[in-house]
């Protein structure tokens, strides 16, 4: 074994294989830890679509910062009256949109996300999305009925 490891073929070999077994395990890491950020925006979203209170009060908070936020610059003279007055009201309407938004549409397309673009490896995350996403669906399916929204099945792929 002590000739092997002297051998400039054993040692660059050894180097090789070791890189690519750390390559493979960054890979592997990044890849679980991007699908359980997937699963977890598909809870959230979920969540939201069980308690729309939640929603709301989160989303008026993520406005309400970046009001301050934008208040902020307007104090120090960073943005102008008329460029402060310009955001806020996108900020108002993007608000509104995400309001309005189906929560259980995103909760399908995060945990599909999961499934689709982090698998393989076969992770918890992309397990447990696999078993939401078909709940999902229909519940989404349920929503766009009770609204009266025309819809075909290759529409919610």
């Amino acid at each position: 074994m002590k000739e092997l490891l002297q051998k400039k073929w054993f040692r660059i070999s050894a180097a090789a294989l070791f890189c690519v077994a750390a390559v493979y395990a960054m890979i592997y890491t990044d890849v679980v830890l991007r699908a359980r950020s997937a699963y977890l925006e598909g809870e959230k979203f979920w969540g939201w679509h069980e308690n729309p209170k939640a929603k709301e009060t989160a989303l008026k908070a993520e406005f309400e910062a970046k009001k301050e936020k934008l208040s902020k610059k307007l104090a120090s003279g960073k943005l102008s009256k008329e460029d402060y007055a310009r955001e806020l009201e996108i900020m108002e309407f993007d608000l509104k949109q995400k309001m309005s938004d189906s929560s259980i549409k995103y909760a399908y397309v995060w945990y599909q996300t999961a499934v689709e673009l982090f698998s393989p490896p076969e992770s918890k995350w992309v397990k447990l999305s696999r078993e939401k996403m078909p709940k999902a669906r229909e519940l989404w399916k349920q929503e766009l009925k009770s609204k009266n929204i025309p819809f075909e099945d290759y529409m919610l792929e």
